[in-house]
């Protein structure tokens, strides 16, 4: 049986050896604050905002660093919790917008007037009489927007879980989505 180092295997470094060493590189004395040195070392008593203090103890502006960074991944389990979130919350607030819109089309008297019209236009005759409310009540109109809030909430999860997965073949075929982010 053999170990990694003789199989000639790559290893990972070893990040408990001190910087410098063969396995780990080396970083660089501009980029690291000077340990265990305190802002009272510093001229003046403390540094400005936005400075780092170099291997020297001078302070020097801070500059805002670019990074690049590549998507390259989507875990659909939690694409599926948030969707499905996302989706109740949009479920409720068309509930609650639908009520407050007939709420408010029925104070200003719009479907009376409706109403009205209609039975001007059909000429009721032998006692049959249209009544619009028996088509869009309030209670209809709610259950009806609650039933199309469900079926929200399962399309909308299956199409987001969906489109992760469909996003990590397409990222394992060209590499992911790449990010330029930097730090103001």
């Amino acid at each position: 049986m053999s170990t990694a180092g003789q199989s000639g295997a790559a290893t990972r470094p070893d990040m408990s050896k001190p910087a410098g060493s063969p396995n780990r590189p080396a970083e660089r004395s501009a980029d690291r604050p000077t340990e265990g040195m305190s802002t009272s070392a510093l001229p003046g008593g403390s540094r400005p905002a936005g400075a780092t203090v170099t291997g020297t103890g001078a302070a020097r502006p801070a500059a805002a660093r670019r990074v690049k960074l590549t998507v390259s991944r989507v875990d659909p389990w939690s694409v599926m919790k948030m969707s499905f979130l996302l989706s109740v919350a949009v479920g409720i607030a068309g509930v609650v917008l639908m009520a407050v819109l007939w709420l408010i089309l029925s104070g200003m008297g719009v479907f009376a007037d409706v109403n009205r019209t209609v039975e001007s236009v059909l000429g009721t005759s032998g006692g049959t009489k249209f009544d619009l409310m028996d088509y869009i009540g309030f209670g209809r109109v709610v259950s009806l927007s609650i039933v199309i809030g469900v079926i929200d909430v399962v399309l909308m999860t299956a199409i987001a879980t969906l489109g992760a997965f469909l996003y990590n073949v397409c990222s394992a075929l060209v590499g992911g989505l790449q990010l330029t982010l930097t730090d103001d």
